[in-house]
């Protein structure tokens, strides 16, 4: 795991969900994870979309519009059963979510409405070279 991101870990659970020091004001979760190929477990943190507080959270496979899709895309689509902690600021939770892949419309929308809140997810869609950057709708188990 990369020195940032065990920052942004280590800043959410200090400071109940949130992330003031290394990503202010920028909705985190921490998706863990099962290795596609190693069996281990992974903890990875990522922006999020959530439209209402009973709503799923969408994660992106944006990988800063790399060419390729992240590890951790690879593990939920092997392991779509995963668990995540979400925070209020106050208190986290580890809520057991099912992963589940978007496509077509409802992808596009979804897509949409997070690069018009966070217009760098834009820029990394028109960055990439892949067809689209992949988009994950985790629900409650």
């Amino acid at each position: 795991m990369s020195d940032f991101n065990a920052n942004v870990i280590k800043d959410f659970r200090a400071h109940g969900g949130r992330t003031p020091n290394t990503m202010p004001g920028r909705p985190i979760i921490l998706i863990h994870t099962i290795g596609a190929r190693s069996g281990e477990p992974r903890l990875q943190p990522l922006m999020f979309l959530q439209q209402g507080p009973d709503a799923p959270w969408h994660i992106f496979a944006s990988y800063g519009g790399a060419p390729k899709d992240p590890a951790w895309f690879h593990n939920i689509i092997a392991n779509p059963d995963i668990e995540i902690e979400v925070g209020d600021g106050a208190t986290i939770e580890q809520v057991p979510v099912h992963g589940r892949l978007l496509e077509g419309e409802e992808r596009s929308a979804v897509y949409a409405e997070m690069a018009r809140q966070w217009p760098q997810f834009a820029d990394y869609e028109e960055k990439t070279t892949r067809d689209s950057i992949p988009v994950i709708e985790l629900t409650r188990r």
